[in-house]
């Protein structure tokens, strides 16, 4: 059974390493890895299959960046000659960026099965391209993988077949897990002078919290409430330093001495800053299954999440973009209010192997069958 297996973007590189192991247990799979380009500065992209120990990938299509639809076009052209020429039985894609929808759409319109990881989460914000992506991508997979009951609960709904959909776990709770004993080495907590449990981590990437001048500001005058009492690690995403480069924001952050912009860090040195932290605030969905793991309190700067066992049983809260419930959701945890501690169903670092099997299940068979 030939699998092509793909990666674009940060967040896949954490879902396809587990995968990608848990392949090497079973001769009977044969595993090409595709790398669309689509993250290309280093410290998005080689970094991390450095850190996460991914093999160099078969092919990169090397697309780079470009807006929602030329990205996408563009991966979709340069991946159709690949699966033309390797003939895959089984295409699988990770997560929800343009890569996930771009190499899906190419597979099934060839006639390849298309299998989703992380399939089923919505934020039901339609306004998020994410969302875009994670709905179209489900609609057109023969099957659909998922990290938590949300997600089958939702694919339900939607009236999918049952037969299609398999409770998997998360693989990028795998990661976490077989990267700890490496991560908790990373000397960056001594690099940047921090404590640990005193200090909080930031990261903020989503156009609608960081294009916006209004809506940045808002969070800018909650984080210098947090900047006082405690230093603010903010690795800065690439789109949000060059707006504050070129915004009217860029003094007001400058004057907050305790909030700290840091270059990206690669996964192992990222990991031990969320794992020594007091608490984290984001916008990302993949942090917030991360700190829900590790207990850390976790509060997601966004209106909804797709990812809703990270509140119900773990230890996110969303609160949302306005100042003064970023605010009162921080001296809550200061208070001693962390959240849950619980871990959702199957996070339990063998998510990848489930996956394994579910393919050879559900496939090499159909071929020994004819």
């Amino acid at each position: 059974m030939k699998i092509i297996n793909i990666v674009g973007a940060r967040p896949n590189f954490m879902k396809i390493a587990p995968i990608l192991r848990a392949y090497q247990a079973h001769e009977r799979i044969e595993a090409l890895l595709v790398h669309t380009g689509q993250h290309y500065d280093r410290r998005m992209s080689e970094s991390f299959f450095d850190h996460l120990e991914i093999r160099d990938p078969d092919i990169n299509l090397e697309v780079g960046s470009g807006s929602h639809a030329i990205q996408t076009a563009e991966i979709m052209r340069r991946f159709e000659p690949v699966v033309l020429e390797h003939k895959p039985d089984v295409v699988l894609v990770v997560g929800d960026v343009n890569s996930t929808i771009a190499c899906g759409l190419v597979a099934v319109k060839l006639g390849v099965r298309l299998v989703h990881v992380e399939a089923g989460l919505r934020s039901f914000d339609r306004t998020m391209p994410e969302e875009i992506n994670r709905l179209l991508t489900d609609a057109i997979s023969d099957l659909l993988l998922c990290s938590e009951q949300s997600g089958v609960d939702n694919l339900l709904k939607e009236g999918v077949d049952p037969d299609k959909i398999v409770l998997v776990g998360n693989v990028m709770i795998d990661s976490l897990i077989h990267g700890r004993p490496r991560t908790m080495q990373s000397p960056v907590l001594k690099d940047l002078s921090l404590e640990e449990g005193r200090y909080a981590v930031l990261t903020l990437h989503r156009p609608s919290n960081v294009d916006d001048p209004a809506v940045f500001a808002g969070i800018l005058d909650a984080l210098d409430v947090v900047q006082r009492q405690m230093p603010v690690i903010f690795p800065i995403h690439p789109r949000t330093r060059k707006n504050l480069e070129n915004g009217s924001l860029h003094g007001r952050v400058v004057r907050m001495n305790n909030l700290r912009l840091e270059e990206p860090l690669g996964y192992l040195d990222f990991g031990r800053l969320v794992a020594g932290a007091r608490i984290v605030l984001t916008d990302s969905g993949g942090i917030q299954e991360e700190t829900t793991y590790l207990g850390i309190p976790c509060l997601t700067l966004r209106e909804n999440t797709e990812r809703p066992s990270t509140v119900e049983c773990g230890s996110n809260r969303i609160v949302g973009v306005k100042t003064e419930r970023i605010i009162e959701a921080f001296e809550r945890v200061m208070a001693g209010d962390s959240g849950g501690g619980q871990v959702p169903p199957l996070w339990d670092g063998h998510a990848a192997e489930r996956i394994a099997q579910v393919l050879l299940d559900r496939y090499d068979r159909h071929q020994e069958n004819g």
